[in-house]
């Protein structure tokens, strides 16, 4: 059964209220009784930005945590993660949502923006790579990772190419041109979607990787709500985008992948399988991770990708930290974690959880 966002909403900003319930309205507020969702409301206003693929999750977390904790403002900006790591180095933000860590070149900048250092990456929610089409009449679409890099490296540019049409034996495709839609601003959705090319497409996918898209043809689509927008009104079409834009789209399919191990539905169950193999690499509280997008593990979906919130260890303003902390509490606890499969998402567990949330207590 399809959940509604509204619905959605209405159960997070519940269990946002239960487990916010022992807030006060300022930052010496009280704490909820649960170990795991305890949280001290703060006051004031911060700013922040980045990962549109978090864009739906952000927008339940902050509806919620307002709407328990009255007195503060939070405002995400989802202009790509680029913009945001941008942002925040710049001190424009408190914190930046970015779908990859920070490189080596981007960590002494950040670093540098803490007074007293150093930048974090904190993982908070994690998500499939839906590879979106509008074709009418194909309620399945199986494609890998040769014929994926093909198409969106332009060297297949016909639904009914041979390619396509052997791994859909009995599926009826349109002799039509493909309409290919990637980002046009810098996205770790496309680090991450490249980066799955390039682990497993071989000599087809011979573009760069990285949060610009390198490849040759298609159109740029600026967030994933735009591309999701471009392939819905764009018969014969195809893009890539976070899993919970697709999952209340009509008209717009989302393709079954096969890494090798057979084709694999893009779901929040699927993409949980592959993220929970991931190794951190980080150190202490920078808990950037390694995930194997090889998997040909039956049911392991492999373009995933996982939306870290970057921020100041030490050395955010008196009033940021403070918010920040308490608002990033919530969303690693219990409650915040809780709504995410619904929605489309992966929410983080197991010893993963237990480092995020001893990440997010260090925030000072």
């Amino acid at each position: 059964m399809t959940i509604s966002r509204t619905a959605r909403f209405t159960f997070i900003a519940a269990a946002g209220a239960l487990a916010l319930a022992a807030c006060g309205s300022s930052s010496g507020g009280g704490s909820s009784t649960s170990a795991s969702a305890s949280v001290n409301c703060a006051t004031g206003s911060i700013k922040a930005s980045g990962s549109s693929a978090q864009k739906n999750a952000m927008t339940d977390w902050i509806n919620a945590y307002q709407q328990a904790c009255p007195g503060t403002t939070i405002d995400y900006q989802a202009n790509g993660s680029g913009a945001g790591v941008q942002d925040f180095t710049n001190a424009q933000t408190a914190f930046a949502g970015s779908d990859s860590a920070l490189k080596d070149t981007e960590q002494p900048l950040a670093d540098k923006r803490c007074a007293s250092g150093p930048a974090i990456n904190i993982p908070m929610v994690g998500g499939a790579i839906a590879v979106a089409y509008n074709l009418t009449g194909v309620d399945k679409l199986i494609l890998n990772p040769a014929v994926t890099a093909g198409i969106f490296s332009n060297t297949i540019t016909k639904w009914n190419d041979p390619k396509i049409a052997a791994l859909n034996p009995g599926v009826t495709l349109p002799d039509a041109t493909i309409a290919q839609f990637h980002r046009s601003d810098a996205s770790g959705t496309t680090a991450n979607f490249t980066a799955w090319l390039k682990d497993t497409a071989g000599a087809d996918w011979t573009a760069d990787t990285g949060k610009e898209w390198k490849a040759p043809g298609g159109q740029g689509s600026k967030g994933s709500d735009q591309v999701l927008a471009s392939v819905k009104s764009t018969p014969n079409s195809i893009g890539y985008v976070e899993l919970s834009f697709v999952q209340d789209a009509q008209g717009v399919g989302a393709a079954w992948i096969d890494n090798g191990g057979g084709a694999v539905e893009p779901t929040s169950a699927n993409a949980a399988a592959t993220i929970a193999a991931a190794t951190v690499t980080g150190t202490g509280n920078n808990l950037s991770l390694k995930i194997d997008r090889t998997t040909k593990t039956p049911n392991n979906y492999p373009a995933v990708l996982v939306t870290y919130e970057i921020t100041c260890e030490k050395g955010l303003a008196a009033d940021q930290s403070a918010l920040v902390k308490s608002f990033l509490t919530y969303t690693a606890s219990d409650a915040g974690q809780g709504g995410l499969t619904d929605s489309g998402y992966v929410p983080i567990t197991g010893d993963l959880l237990t480092k995020v949330r001893t990440a997010v207590s260090s925030i000072s």
